[in-house]
């Protein structure tokens, strides 16, 4: 998502060894809480319920954090940039249309946070839930052992617009062949109302090391399922219609896996992530044929891999659309963790323009103010029926 950024020079440090703690059932001297399994281990805080480092040892066997974050949980609260770093957007992630739904001839009215105007300086529409989202917040733990943690919500009738109260829990656990899985469920209590949830957690496989560029455009993407994109206008609000990816084109990541700098030379790059945008901030379909379990082998979802590092992250998720978005709007003032850069402290230790991907797994995004897409019963709950619920998988490896 695009981010406007704000200088943060007195942050950047240099990068110091690191090693994991250990695990005591408590968190950190810097309010992280660590999960462990073999071969990976990863923090994570209440703000959000954000993941805030994963180590992964690359092929060089040196350990690598691979996301974004902050050093110290204390400082995603009071962080003016609020780049959604790792976090779970919600109650509705990405964009709703003019901050507005019709639920059963009612309509609502969410509260404006993105693209303001003279005349609506609050924005025009909202994303990834609102001025006060899922991510903006302190979720309760409620179960932490050394591989899981449980994360905890409520969310009132009525705050940000939505209507009725929700109860979430968010569960991250590792396991064996360096897996990390996330499952989010959501139960509304008292009225009908849209859920859409994603994990919005900004991925750099060569942990801002590499010695030969600061992008991220190195990194190889697949998405085998994925021939089709959701249109949008010049502030990436869907059209309703859905646009084909054929083979060769700028958003063709179906039909090869390719490094994503490659897109960059495709003239139609310019304004491929809205306005005069040069970069990818896009939804792709994900079609596969019903019935299908979505933890088989051959429904993984999307695969990034960096060859320098060596590390190969595969996803699978019971989601039928994905975003990637390029961090086309950094600029080299948000800092990188300590944890991470070049072994001799040496180089860029904020994050460039393309200097990381995003990844999030969700379903058809502004899917309730398209009905005609039929999207209800994977959006729309009520008390007393479903929950909604989103599980996917991460599993890392790594080449020599």
């Amino acid at each position: 998502m695009r981010l406007s950024l704000l200088p943060l020079g007195a942050l950047l440090l240099t990068t110091p060894a690191f090693s994991a703690p250990s695990f005591t059932g408590e968190p950190d001297s810097t309010g992280k809480y660590w999960l462990f399994a073999p071969g990976i281990s990863a923090s994570f805080i209440p703000y959000g319920a954000s993941i805030s480092n994963l180590i992964i040892t690359d092929k060089h066997g040196i350990d690598r954090d691979i996301v974004l974050g902050f050093d110290n949980a204390s400082y995603y609260s009071v962080d003016p940039i609020h780049p959604h770093f790792g976090g779970v957007p919600g109650r509705y992630a990405n964009r709703i249309k003019n901050s507005s739904f019709v639920l059963d001839d009612e309509e609502y009215h969410i509260l404006p946070n993105e693209n303001p105007t003279p005349s609506q300086p609050a924005g025009v529409n909202t994303l990834h839930g609102g001025p006060d989202g899922w991510d903006y917040r302190n979720f309760t733990v409620v179960s932490y052992s050394q591989s899981s943690i449980t994360f905890s919500l409520v969310d009132a009738d009525g705050k940000e617009g939505f209507p009725g109260e929700v109860i979430s829990y968010i569960t991250y656990s590792l396991s064996g062949n360096m897996t990390w899985d996330a499952k989010m469920v959501a139960i509304p209590t008292t009225k009908k109302t849209p859920i859409m949830l994603s994990s919005h957690t900004y991925w750099n496989l060569d942990g801002f090391a590499n010695n030969e560029t600061d992008t991220a455009l190195n990194h190889t993407l697949y998405l085998p399922f994925s021939g089709q994109t959701i249109a949008v206008d010049s502030i990436l609000i869907p059209t309703g219609e859905i646009s084909p990816a054929p083979k060769g084109t700028v958003n063709d990541f179906w039909s090869n896996p390719r490094q994503i700098g490659d897109g960059f030379s495709d003239p139609a790059i310019v304004g491929n992530c809205g306005g005069s945008c040069t970069g990818y901030d896009n939804c792709w379909l994900v079609n596969r044929q019903h019935p299908y379990d979505w933890r088989s082998e051959d429904k993984m979802v999307a695969s990034l891999s960096s060859a320098w590092s060596g590390i190969k992250l595969d996803i699978w998720s019971d989601q039928e659309a994905f975003q990637m978005y390029s961090c086309n709007g950094m600029n080299g003032s948000m800092p990188i963790k300590s944890t991470q850069g070049g072994d001799d402290g040496e180089g860029s230790r904020g994050v460039e323009k393309y200097g990381c991907v995003v990844l999030e797994v969700q379903d058809w995004i502004d899917g309730i103010n398209h009905p005609e897409w039929g999207r209800g019963g994977r959006q729309i709950f009520e008390p007393g029926g479903d929950p909604y619920v989103l599980q996917v998988r991460h599993r890392f490896s790594v080449d020599a």
